[in-house]
């Protein structure tokens, strides 16, 4: 995903002479083609990322259209004050794009995973919140933020994430895309762990169970339409994430039905726990720890479904 950020990020630059880069340390050779196509328009701003965020926010005052990218817990955690005041209080069209997000570092420690940040930055008025699940998600994100006029955080993998979509999808933000049709379970997926939601409704069909799945692209603002019709036609909602399972895309489902009248679906959580996960190891070692894998998934929509019945 990384790749296919710095292949886009170089196209919309040379169609739009606005777009600026500013990187926190990294990805200097991933931008190579971008400083040869368009010079003086990137800007490595070191182990700085606070700073970074005041540069951007400036620049956007100024006319520029700022992206800035870094390892995301680096570019969130460490700039919340920054991201709120300088970006999100003025209401500039700054694009935060966290790479590695979630468990991608897993290998790397609690330090370098990020299963809080969209929780967090949810919070602060104006500002879209962004999980694509392909390379091909990652152009409509990055397009969809450019047109945007307001601050946008967009969460990508790191490397080696498969694609799910054949073909660039329509994208839009706040508008997720639906990929299959189903009637008793609609599994709702934000972000890399689309693959095991897709597999998961595979393993559930097996056993002649309907999902529908949706990758939820957009975390905030949400897809009211498509929960609106789910909560009335299906058991269950299950949310899917790489983050935790306070504050994200199953938090932001519940505070949702919460509020709801009228028919509604019971709505199940598989993300992280609210802990810190303090064994190393792959990413794929991380997932099965958390119940993130297809299998663990459909075995819990199975008990889930008992219940309901």
């Amino acid at each position: 995903m990384r790749n296919a950020f710095a292949k886009q990020i170089t196209r919309l630059a040379q169609q739009d002479e606005r777009v600026v880069l500013l990187s926190g340390d990294i990805g200097n050779r991933l931008f190579d083609d971008f400083k040869a196509k368009c010079p003086g328009r990137f800007f490595n701003c070191g182990v700085a990322e606070a700073n970074m965020i005041g540069m951007a926010a400036g620049m956007a005052m100024s006319g520029l259209r700022p992206f800035c990218y870094t390892i995301t817990p680096f570019i969130t955690y460490r700039c919340m004050e920054q991201i709120r005041v300088d970006v999100c209080y003025h209401d500039v069209p700054v694009v935060i794009v966290g790479t590695g997000a979630g468990l991608a570092y897993a290998s790397l420690g609690a330090t370098h995973h990020s299963c809080e940040e969209m929780g967090m930055l949810r919070l602060l008025p104006g500002l879209s919140v962004v999980a694509p699940a392909d390379a091909h998600e990652v152009n409509g994100a990055l397009t969809a933020a450019l047109q945007h006029q307001h601050p946008v955080y967009i969460r990508i993998g790191k490397k080696g994430e498969p694609l799910v979509h054949a073909a660039p999808p329509a994208f839009t933000l706040g508008k997720a895309i639906e990929l299959r049709d189903g009637n008793e379970v609609a599994l709702l997926s934000t972000g890399t762990v689309l693959p095991e939601a897709l597999a998961a409704a595979d393993l559930l069909a097996k056993a002649g169970i309907s999902a529908h799945v949706s990758s939820v692209h957009t975390v905030k603002p949400l897809d009211l339409d498509l929960l609106t019709k789910l909560s009335a036609g299906c058991k269950l909602i299950v949310t899917i994430e790489e983050h935790s399972i306070l504050g994200g895309l199953g938090g932001s489902v519940a505070e949702w039905l919460a509020e709801r009248t009228g028919p509604r679906a019971r709505l199940v959580r598989c993300g992280t726990a609210d802990e810190f996960l303090h064994e190393t190891g792959e990413q794929e070692q991380a997932r099965e720890h958390y119940g993130l894998t297809a299998q663990a998934i459909a075995e819990r929509v199975r008990q889930e479904l008992q219940r309901c019945n």
